[in-house]
């Protein structure tokens, strides 16, 4: 398997072919991806179809550690994580297969990085190490080679002035930032911006009282003076994003796909329209494991796009249980 193969497909029977090889590869180097199918009896030999593939329940990168390439590992990406709870960790032997993911994702839905200053306020991941936010987020701030990108930590003065500056000058600007931060801001200042991109990662992080997708975007497109608040759709187990526009609908790149299980029978996908669990296929997996169950709850329509409806309230996924420290 190629790894530039994965970032260049184009459609969706490139997608399915190369879904299925990497489902065959990791079904047999991937111990605890291989161990899970075993215990589920499932014979890859009779896996066809990207619908019959199992996902693996999420929850395995906090107890287990999910490789499937005997290389040299190059970085270990941390999840927040919360007080009592176990941290996920993805292990990533070929780093750089992450930095083409989500360089290519952004410019397949925004265009080249270059064109933007990159504002990021993301206080609750600078405060920690090892979270793969920071490290796209720095990647941009980076590639942007403007002099006023950076991280903005508790200085919102300086956040709010060069805001204001930038967006007065015409310039492209992105705030990509936590969901509390931006609420911060909000509540500081007003704005009214023409020229600038405000993503929100999600994610209150224990910092305030969580709101519903419309409330937030609500509060925040009304301080922000802006008609949309984008959002992006990703997490520590994954090496790509999804992204949304506006109005809480996600779209993938081409080598990321949303399937919806069944809550009673997680083996069961679901037809478009129909609420479940979420299922991703990240084929920038590759050296993990491409093929992961989510904690969240949402459902996809015909256009491949897809909405996140919530989070499970029990914090174990059915099948969790199969394999044991």
């Amino acid at each position: 398997m190629k790894r530039n193969n994965i970032i260049n497909i184009h459609n969706s029977n490139d997608f399915s072919e190369i879904a299925l090889e990497i489902f065959q590869f990791q079904a047999k180097n991937c111990s605890v991806y291989k161990e899970f199918l075993n215990l589920l009896t499932i014979d890859i030999c009779e896996v066809k179809t990207i619908s019959q593939i199992p996902f693996l329940p999420v929850q395995f990168f906090k107890s287990h550690k999910i490789v499937s390439s005997k290389e040299v590992i190059q970085q270990v990406f941390l999840s927040s994580g919360t007080t009592g709870n176990a941290q996920s960790k993805h292990f990533v032997t070929d780093v750089s297969v992450y930095r083409k993911s989500f360089t290519k994702g952004f410019e397949y839905f925004y265009g080249a990085i270059e064109k933007f200053t990159v504002l990021a306020l993301l206080p609750s991941y600078l405060e920690r190490n090892g979270s793969s936010l920071i490290y796209m987020a720095n990647s941009f701030i980076k590639k942007s080679k403007n002099s006023k990108s950076g991280f903005y930590l508790n200085n919102l003065d300086e956040l709010y002035q060069n805001l204001i500056e930038l967006d007065k000058n015409n310039e492209k600007v992105l705030l990509i930032g936590v969901s509390f931060a931006l609420l911060d801001l909000v509540e500081k200042y007003k704005f009214k911006l023409k020229n600038t991109v405000i993503m929100e990662t999600g994610g209150m992080k224990g910092r305030r009282k969580e709101l519903i997708r419309e409330e937030l975007h609500q509060v925040l497109k009304e301080g922000f003076g802006v008609n949309n608040i984008h959002s992006e759709y990703g997490m520590t187990e994954l090496l790509s994003q999804a992204y949304s526009t506006g109005n809480g609908i996600f779209e993938c790149p081409p080598w990321m796909k949303i399937l919806i299980r069944d809550t009673e029978d997680a083996l069961t996908i679901l037809p478009t329209g129909k609420s479940g669990g979420i299922n991703v296929i990240d084929l920038a997996n590759i050296n993990s494991c491409s093929f992961i169950a989510t904690q969240d709850i949402g459902k996809t329509y015909t256009n491949g796009t897809f909405e996140v409806l919530g989070r499970f309230d029990n914090s174990d996924i059915r099948g969790c249980n199969l394999l044991v420290l």
